[in-house]
């Protein structure tokens, strides 16, 4: 086997028949030198049943895992990667909004050596407007606050060869983000652009509130700027407080503030809110490093080692 095709499952019971309608297609066009990993993730439906009937039927490998429980789509990205037993890998949906001929694409330029890792990026998609503004605001968000790099339409599918799948296998994290990972990692990286397909059947489960949850671990997960922010509304806060309190304790002298206390007081709340502000974001900076430590990832990646033994004869 040469060519892994990894799809996370759930809720995806009525695509199935078109899916192992795709996978059948795409071993076809890979000369049938691939293999097939099914992860289902907890699914509440008969999704795991439908694929083990299903499996029984074609004629390439298939690896079918089911999770204990939904751990979520990335969780089970890595399981799937992890029990892969291919030399390249690509990741897809079960519901096929991507199309599967992109990953014929990936693992043409992924045998080519033209790159570590190809990603898919999204340049149309035909969704409904509301779920297109959405996703809109949501990649752009990525791409202010995370991952500067982020193509505009996002990524949802990805492929790559064994040496970034084992270096991505070894950031064991969780509350993290594997698409941000995957920029973080590196390596040579070459982008396909497709158009997004118009769902088929059922419901996406990538909710509003998963959204949420996935943007705040990815930020959380991955850049400080909350806690910049908050230093420089600190630093900022400090010096107009400084500048209105001069202003009070002038007009508190020259008699423009009568009222007994009230000079005193603005004063001690301007003060201290901006050295709230400051000091919050200045115990967060030390919080922030030890929790970039506890995450253990390596200072750096080697991507490539080549070696002359100084044997060969000149």
């Amino acid at each position: 086997m040469k060519y892994s095709v990894v799809i996370p499952v759930y809720k995806n019971e009525a695509s199935i028949p078109r899916l192992i309608d795709a996978l059948v297609s795409m071993n076809r066009d890979l000369n049938g030198h691939m293999e097939a990993v099914l992860v289902v993730d907890g699914s509440p439906d008969r999704s795991f049943e439908l694929l083990r009937e299903a499996i029984a039927t074609v004629d390439f490998p298939v690896q079918l895992l089911a999770h204990s429980r939904n751990f979520g789509s990335f969780p089970a990205i890595r399981t799937g990667l992890a029990a892969a037993r291919g030399e390249f890998y690509g990741v897809m949906a079960a519901d096929l909004q991507e199309p599967p001929e992109l990953l014929v694409q990936f693992f043409t330029a992924l045998s080519a050596d033209e790159c570590d890792v190809v990603i898919g990026t999204r340049i149309a998609r035909n969704d409904p407007l509301m779920s297109r503004i959405a996703s809109s605001m949501f990649w752009q968000l990525y791409r202010k606050l995370v991952v500067h790099e982020m193509p505009e339409g996002g990524v949802d599918v990805f492929g790559c060869n064994r040496v970034f799948r084992d270096q991505l296998l070894k950031l064991e994290e969780s509350r993290s983000s594997l698409i941000a990972l995957i920029f973080w990692l590196g390596f040579r990286r070459k982008l396909c652009g497709y158009e997004r397909q118009l769902r088929q059947e059922g419901v996406s489960a990538w909710t509003f509130r998963k959204k949420v949850d996935y943007m705040l671990d990815s930020v959380f997960a991955f850049t400080d700027y909350p806690i910049r922010l908050l230093i420089r509304l600190g630093a900022f806060g400090s010096l107009v407080s400084i500048l209105l309190g001069i202003l009070i304790l002038i007009a508190r002298i020259s008699g423009a503030i009568t009222v007994p206390g009230y000079a005193a007081t603005m004063l001690v709340v301007l003060v201290l809110g901006g050295l709230n502000l400051l000091g919050l974001g200045l115990v967060g900076t030390y919080a922030w490093r030890a929790y970039e430590n506890s995450k253990q990832r390596p200072l750096a990646v080697v991507s490539m080692w080549l070696k002359n033994t100084g044997d060969a004869d000149v």
